[in-house]
C-alpha cells in the first residue's frame, strides 16, 4: 500500500464518502454561523439552542426513527430560537433565558426518550450522533437545510456585522435588529439540527463554536474570518473521519467519527492558540490595529 492510497483511500469508501459530504456542506454553512455567532458574543445562546431543539429531534426520532428527527428538530428549533431571542431581548436577561431553555429543554427531552424501550441505545444515538451510517437521503436533507440556514444568514449578514460593532448605531441606521436576530437564531437551529444527526445533540455545540474562535485567533479582518472558520471545519472533518478508519482498521481502536471529528477540531484550536501566544508582541499590537480598522470600515460598510 503507497503513500497516497493510505492516505486517501478511505475516502472512496461509500461509509467514510457519505460521512465527508455530510461534514464538508457542514463545514462551509456552520463555519459562517460560527463567525456571526463569535462575533456577536452569542456562544452561550448556541449553547441554548443546541438543548432546545434536542426534545424536538427526541419526540421526532421517537414517532419516525431517524427520518422523524428533521422535522421534530426543525419545529423545536424554530420554536426555541424564537422563545429564545425574545425572552432575552424584553424578560429576563440573556444568561437567565438562556439557562431556563438550557435546562427545562434538555430534561424535557431525557423523560421523553427515557420512555422509549432501547432507551439507552437511542439516547446515545441523540447525543453523540450516528455519523459513519449516514443515508445518501442524510446527504440530500442536509445540504437543502443548510442551504436554506445560509441564504438566510446572507439575507442579515450585514445587520448583524454592524449590529456587533454597535447595536445603538444599526438601530438608528433603520437596521431590523429584532428581526435579524430571530433570522439568525433560526438559521443557527436549522443547522444544529443537521449537525446533531451527525455527530450528536452535545458535539454539534463544539462545530458552532471552535471554528469561528480558531478563526478570531487566527486574524481580526473580516474577509478572512469567514474562510479560516470554513478551512478549520474542512480540514478537521477529513483528519477526523480518517483517524476514526484508520484506528479501527489498521489499530483496532474502535473510534467514533462525529467525536473524532470535534476532537481534531479542539486540537486544531489549541495548535493555533499556542501558536498565537509565540508570536511576538509587535505583532500582537498590529493585529490590535487591525481590528479597529476592520471595525472602522464595517461601520462605513
Amino acid at each position: 500500500m503507497d503513500l497516497v492510497d493510505w492516505l486517501f483511500g478511505p475516502f472512496s469508501l461509500p461509509f467514510i464518502a457519505r460521512p465527508m459530504i455530510v461534514m464538508a456542506v457542514l463545514a462551509i454553512a456552520v463555519g459562517i454561523a460560527s463567525v456571526l455567532v463569535t462575533l456577536r458574543s452569542l456562544q452561550f445562546v448556541g449553547d441554548g439552542l443546541v438543548h432546545a431543539v434536542f426534545p424536538g429531534i427526541v419526540v421526532g426520532f421517537a414517532i419516525a426513527g431517524r427520518d422523524g428527527l428533521l422535522v421534530g428538530g426543525m419545529v423545536a428549533a424554530a420554536l426555541g430560537a424564537i422563545v429564545l431571542t425574545l425572552i432575552g431581548r424584553r424578560a429576563l436577561g440573556n444568561d437567565s433565558a438562556i439557562a431556563l431553555v438550557l435546562t427545562v429543554m434538555f430534561a424535557v427531552g431525557i423523560i421523553i426518550v427515557s420512555r422509549q424501550s432501547n432507551y439507552v441505545g437511542q439516547l446515545e444515538e441523540l447525543l453523540f450522533g450516528r455519523l459513519l451510517t449516514v443515508t445518501e437521503s442524510d446527504v440530500t436533507v442536509t445540504a437543502a437545510v443548510s442551504l436554506l440556514a445560509l441564504l438566510a444568514m446572507l439575507a442579515v449578514a450585514r445587520t448583524q456585522l454592524f449590529r456587533a460593532h454597535d447595536e445603538r448605531a444599526a438601530l438608528a441606521a433603520g437596521h431590523r435588529v429584532l428581526a435579524s436576530d430571530l433570522v439568525l437564531a433560526v438559521a443557527v437551529a436549522l443547522l444544529i439540527v443537521v449537525a446533531t444527526a451527525a455527530v450528536g445533540n452535545l458535539l454539534a455545540l463544539g462545530l458552532l463554536i471552535v471554528p469561528g474562535a480558531l478563526a478570531r485567533l487566527v486574524t481580526d479582518r473580516l474577509v478572512l474570518l469567514v474562510p479560516i472558520a470554513i478551512g478549520a471545519g474542512l480540514l478537521a472533518s477529513g483528519a477526523g473521519l480518517w483517524l476514526a478508519y484508520r484506528a479501527s482498521v489498521d489499530w483496532a481502536v474502535p473510534l467514533p467519527g462525529g467525536a473524532s471529528v470535534i476532537a481534531t477540531l479542539v486540537v486544531l484550536y489549541l495548535v493555533t492558540l499556542g501558536l498565537r501566544q509565540l508570536r511576538p508582541q509587535k505583532e500582537r499590537a498590529s493585529a490590535f490595529d487591525r481590528r479597529a480598522f476592520d471595525r472602522s470600515a464595517l461601520v462605513r460598510a
